[in-house]
């Protein structure tokens, strides 16, 4: 016999991952709103926050808090609830579950347990920034939220200082002013990014061309530090020099020059990362000293 799917009236237990408005409740799908009206209960990360879009389709569900300080004892829970036959939905506050959000162990753990699970798509504020942004999107990659300490931010983007696929952010209100002079830093003033802020809200508005640009126009209207921010970054340029070429530009600085000051007169000279000429002069510098 074949099984009819949970939101046309079966009753075996399965899970449902529902992805809500990120602002807009005219975003909520036909779909989403009937499967959320089906549930048995619904995993909210925080009830309060989830009341607004029960009401607007009238329901009042039964709900089970799911947030990233209980997920992992909760999961016997829940197992045991489809176990038993009901259908669950998972929801977060915005957006769709998962994308920097409770439910990885969750739906991990499921998994191995064998229990249904289907996912009904809806917004996502981090593919709505890049279809806006006018940056490459044939690859990209999303990074979500940085550390929020200084220290670790900054290492972090280090280590994306060669990534040529557009990139994707979340970051808080109050550190964007930061993130973006430590971007900067790594990338230079000049790298092309949009901020998307408050999509699809009442606020929504698109910012920039370059980081720079970014940082400029919010340090001159803190009223627009506020709200929902995603930033989409341009990657790095395509390398037009090869090893081979490397070389014949740092050797020759090299054999007058400390290694810090070659390295930063090539840079001047080519278009490659600071890090890649580092890491190149650096195996130069061993390979001389072995010889």
């Amino acid at each position: 016999m074949t099984k009819m799917p949970v939101e046309q009236g079966t009753h075996a237990g399965r899970l449902d991952i529902v992805g809500t408005p990120i602002g807009n409740l005219e975003d909520l799908s036909p779909r989403a709103r009937r499967v959320l009206s089906a549930a048995d209960r619904i995993l909210v990360e925080d009830r309060r926050h989830a009341q607004r879009l029960f009401q607007s389709i009238g329901i009042q569900p039964r709900t089970e808090p799911l947030h990233e300080h209980n997920e992992r004892e909760q999961i016997p829970r829940i197992l045991a609830y489809l176990q038993a036959g009901e259908r669950l939905a998972l929801i977060s506050d915005a957006g769709m579950p998962l994308v920097s959000d409770p439910g990885y162990p969750l739906v991990s753990a499921l998994r191995r347990a064998g229990v249904e699970i289907a996912v009904v798509p809806g917004p996502s504020a981090s593919l709505a920034a890049l279809s806006l942004a006018g940056l490459p999107t044939d690859r990209f990659c999303f990074e979500g939220f940085l550390p929020a300490k200084s220290g670790a931010r900054q290492q972090r983007l280090q280590e994306l200082v060669d990534e040529t696929r557009s990139m994707i952010f979340y970051e808080a209100p109050h550190r964007i002013l930061a993130t973006l002079q430590d971007m900067i830093a790594a990338f230079s003033s000049e790298r092309g990014a949009v901020l998307a802020r408050e999509l699809t809200k009442l606020h929504e508005e698109s910012i920039g061309e370059t980081l720079d640009n970014i940082l400029t126009t919010l340090a001159a209207a803190p009223e627009r530090q506020r709200g929902e921010m995603c930033l989409v970054l341009a990657g790095a340029p395509a390398r037009e020099s090869g090893e081979a070429e490397l070389d014949r530009l740092l050797r020759p600085l090299l054999a007058e020059l400390p290694l810090a000051q070659a390295v930063r007169i090539a840079e001047a000279q080519c278009d490659v990362a600071h890090r890649r000429l580092y890491q190149r002069a650096l195996a130069l510098t061993s390979t001389t000293e072995s010889d």
